[in-house]
């Protein structure tokens, strides 16, 4: 894994990216440089409460089904990055896309929930070559106001963390079961996972959800926001995942040519960070698809959440 800093187009901070590339044959590096003989890489944007470095497990799997180059960054407002900056708007995150895309010689996007989101808005702006997102976090139509939860943002200024871990867990329901304890039981929860490092590391990053969620509500957008998306992009939803991603995705893939839609099933929300390799290889297949590798489908016995992939 390689290390680099990317900074901002705003001239405000810089990006914390780490890269995986495949091993060259001895004949590709015969024939140039390393940056030379790779093919253009792929950048995956990570989600809501987390940093990069739970995705590159799978960031390095997709590059060895790829043999190319994947990227993650970590966000503003976390680990090695610069902070959100004052006005920080789903703009803000659509200008780092581009600046990592521009910056690692990237063509192609992979991304996770509020990444999911980034990078759909990106894709009404700006070119990409082919995008892959697994519950992307898109309001339509004000189908996402009813997920946030006033007093998260209440008992974060009043410094009562765990009061906001529960409301932000039982308001997205990301969580699986967990999600519909009531907040008694998700405050100990939290109070209890705070002594872990990952849950240490997601009550300091409590301040970003909140402008992260809105950011996407500040981005709400009707269907027809999306039709001149041209980038050929696939919907994955967990069949596990919370229903109004699902909903999300069969909306766009109905409206949008260049948009297909999948459920994955036996996945959960957080799917591109457990292990395995299923997620990886439907995403390769996809990154890969104009190369002639397409992906099996499956009959789905629920043909209104559309084509399963295995």
């Amino acid at each position: 894994m390689e290390t680099r800093t990317v900074d901002t187009d705003d001239g405000e901070g810089h990006l914390e990216v780490h890269s995986f590339r495949p091993q060259l044959t001895a004949r590709n590096e015969a024939e140039g440089d390393r940056a030379a003989a790779l093919p253009p890489g792929v950048v995956v944007v990570h989600g809501t409460l987390v940093t990069d470095a739970l995705y590159r497990p799978f960031a390095a799997k997709l590059g060895r089904l790829l043999g190319r180059p994947v990227h993650t960054y970590n966000r503003r407002g976390r680990a090695g990055s610069s902070p959100q900056p004052a006005g920080y708007s789903a703009a803000t995150e659509v200008s780092d896309l581009a600046a990592v895309l521009r910056e690692t010689g990237s063509t192609d996007v992979v991304a996770h929930s509020y990444g999911g989101f980034v990078a759909l808005q990106a894709a009404r702006t700006m070119p990409i070559r082919r995008m892959v997102t697994y519950d992307a976090a898109v309001s339509l139509s004000g189908s996402l106001n009813q997920r946030w939860r006033p007093e998260l943002e209440v008992s974060l200024a009043a410094g009562q963390l765990d009061h906001a871990w529960a409301h932000l867990v039982q308001g997205l329901e990301t969580a699986g079961p967990v999600s519909r304890l009531p907040l008694g039981a998700l405050r100990m929860l939290s109070i209890v996972s705070a002594r872990t490092t990952l849950g240490a590391e997601m009550r300091q990053l409590l301040p970003t959800a909140v402008a992260e969620m809105r950011a996407v509500l500040d981005a709400d957008a009707e269907i027809d926001d999306f039709v001149r998306v041209t980038t050929p992009t696939l919907m994955l939803s967990g069949g596990w995942s919370p229903d109004y991603f699902a909903e999300t995705g069969r909306q766009l893939a109905a409206a949008v040519p260049a948009i297909e839609f999948a459920l994955v099933p036996g996945q959960l929300h957080e799917g591109p960070l457990r292990p395995g390799t299923r997620l990886a290889l439907t995403t390769a297949r996809f990154l890969a698809g104009d190369l002639g590798l397409q992906p099996r489908r499956v009959r789905t016995r629920h043909p209104t959440l559309g084509r399963r992939f295995r």
